[in-house]
C-alpha cells in the first residue's frame, strides 16, 4: 500500500518542531566553557564538537571504561602535556594505542632536548644544512634523536627488558625506568610513558616496528646476537586487546567509550579487539557504545582512519546503541579543539574518578577470556579447517540489500 504522503508531512513537521533551535545567546566573557558549548556551538564543525562534548560527558556518566587512540605527531605538539596526562591523572582515561612516534618524540623533553616552534615555509634544505628536523611547524636539532636514541638503547640492554613480551608490558617497564631517570634529573613535567606508569594504564602499539624505539631494538638485536633477547609478542599483544575489552563489558559498569584523536593504526588496533571476540573466537560482544573521532580526513574514500561508527557497526566493532545515539565524527584537526574540550570537562568537578588501573588486572583479564574460549574450544576447531574442493557460496541463500 502507497504511503500516504499527508502523515509523512505531519511526521516531518512534528518531529522539526520539536527539534532543537539555532538560537545561541550573546556572549559575555562571563560563560563557563560548558555554558559556552551548551548555546554557543549551534551548526556545522561546531555543533560536532558540542556533540562530541556531551558524548564525553556521557562517558563519565555512565562510567565507561575509556578507551583514548591517538596518532599524528601530537606529542611533539604537547597534547599529551596538555590534555592526555590531565585525563590520565583524573581518572578518565582507562587504556591508551598510540604508534611509538609519539612515546619516542616524548623523550626528547626529558633528556633537555626543546621542540620550538619553526616556520614551516623557510627551506628544507636549509633546514637539513642547519640539522634541524621538522615536523611541519615544529623543529628540534638532529641531536635530541641521536642522543634520544642512545637513552632506549641503554635501557633496552637492561636485564628486566631480555625477554619476550606485549606492548602493555614493554611501555609499563619503560615507563618504570623513564619515572626513575625523570626523578634523577628533576624533571618537572613527567612524560606520558611515565604517567601511564604511575596510574597502570595500558600503553598499545600496533606497529611498534614503525617506530624509532624498535628501531634501536634492530640495532642492538645485530650487535648483540642471541645476547639480546628482548622480542615484541605481537600474537599476545592482540588476545591482550581483546581480553581487557572484555573484561571491562563485564566488570565495572559494563559500558564502553572510544575516544579516537587522529586515526591510522592506533583506531583500527583497538577496534578490532571487538571483531577477534565475536567473528574470530566466537565470544559475544555488542561493541563500543560510545564512539567520538577528531580527524581531517573525508569519510567517503574507504579509508579506515575516517570510517564512521555506521560502517564500524557491519564489523562488529561499536554497538547499535552507539550508531543510533551514542557517535560523532568531528571533521576538524585534533591541535584545533581538543585542548577547549579537555578544559571544558575538566572545569567540571565531577568530571573525575579513581583510575581503573587497568594494567593491574590484565592478567586476570586474560585469563578471564580464556575461560570463555576454553567453552568454545570444540566449536573453534571445527573453523580451522579449509579446503579447495568444498563447494562454493550459493548466491540464492544470500540475500542482498543493495538497492
Amino acid at each position: 500500500m502507497a504511503k500516504n504522503p499527508s502523515n509523512n508531512r505531519k511526521n516531518l513537521r512534528a518531529h522539526y518542531s520539536g527539534a532543537r533551535k539555532a538560537d545561541p545567546r550573546p556572549i559575555t566573557g562571563k560563560e563557563s566553557p560548558t555554558e559556552l558549548l551548551e548555546h554557543a556551538f549551534s551548526a556545522y564543525v561546531g555543533r560536532q564538537e558540542r556533540t562530541a562534548f556531551e558524548l564525553m560527558r556521557r562517558s563519565m556518566e555512565v562510567d565507561a571504561s575509556i578507551f583514548l587512540t591517538l596518532s599524528g605527531a601530537m606529542t611533539p605538539a604537547g597534547l599529551h602535556q596538555s590534555c592526555i596526562i590531565p585525563l590520565i591523572e583524573k581518572g578518565v582515561i582507562s587504556a591508551l594505542t598510540t604508534t611509538g612516534a609519539n612515546l619516542y618524540h616524548d623523550a626528547h623533553r626529558i633528556i633537555g632536548h626543546a621542540i620550538r616552534e619553526v616556520n614551516p615555509n623557510a627551506g628544507d634544505l636549509q633546514y637539513r644544512l642547519a640539522r634541524i628536523i621538522r615536523i611541519y611547524d615544529l623543529g628540534f636539532w638532529e641531536e635530541a634523536l641521536l642522543d634520544t636514541d642512545r637513552l632506549f638503547s641503554a635501557l633496552l640492554r637492561r636485564p628486566e627488558f631480555q625477554r619476550k613480551m606485549t606492548t602493555p608490558e614493554f611501555h609499563y617497564l619503560l615507563g618504570k625506568n623513564i619515572q626513575a631517570i625523570e626523578k634523577k634529573l628533576g624533571v618537572k613535567q613527567p612524560s606520558l610513558l611515565s604517567t601511564c606508569y604511575k596510574y597502570g594504564v595500558p600503553i598499545f602499539v600496533g606497529a611498534v616496528q614503525d617506530g624509532s624505539i624498535f628501531l634501536n631494538a634492530v640495532k642492538l638485536k645485530r650487535l648483540m646476537g642471541d645476547e639480546f633477547k628482548f622480542e615484541i609478542d605481537i600474537n599476545d599483544d592482540v588476545y591482550w586487546m581483546s581480553a581487557i575489552q572484555h573484561y571491562c563489558r563485564h566488570h565495572f559498569s559494563n559500558k564502553m567509550a572510544i575516544w579516537i584523536l587522529g586515526g591510522g593504526v592506533p583506531k583500527n588496533y583497538t577496534l578490532q579487539g571487538e571483531p577477534l571476540l565475536d567473528q574470530i573466537l566466537g565470544v559475544p560482544t555488542d561493541g563500543f557504545d560510545i564512539d567520538v573521532q577528531f580527524c581531517v580526513d573525508p569519510v567517503d574514500n574507504g579509508a579506515l582512519s575516517s570510517c564512521p561508527a555506521g560502517e564500524g557497526h557491519t564489523w562488529g566493532k561499536v554497538s547499535m546503541e552507539a550508531v543510533e545515539a551514542g557517535s560523532m565524527y568531528v571533521h576538524t584537526d585534533v591541535t584545533a579543539v581538543f585542548p577547549w574540550l579537555t578544559h571544558a570537562l575538566l572545569s567540571d568537578t565531577k568530571m573525575k574518578r579513581k583510575p581503573r588501573r587497568l594494567m593491574d588486572v590484565m592478567q586476570e583479564a586474560v585469563t578471564f577470556l580464556d575461560k570463555d574460549v576454553q567453552k568454545r574450544r570444540k566449536s573453534l576447531l571445527k573453523t580451522i579447517d579449509w579446503s579447495p574442493d568444498e563447494p562454493k557460496p550459493d548466491p540464492a541463500e544470500h540475500e542482498t540489500y543493495v538497492r
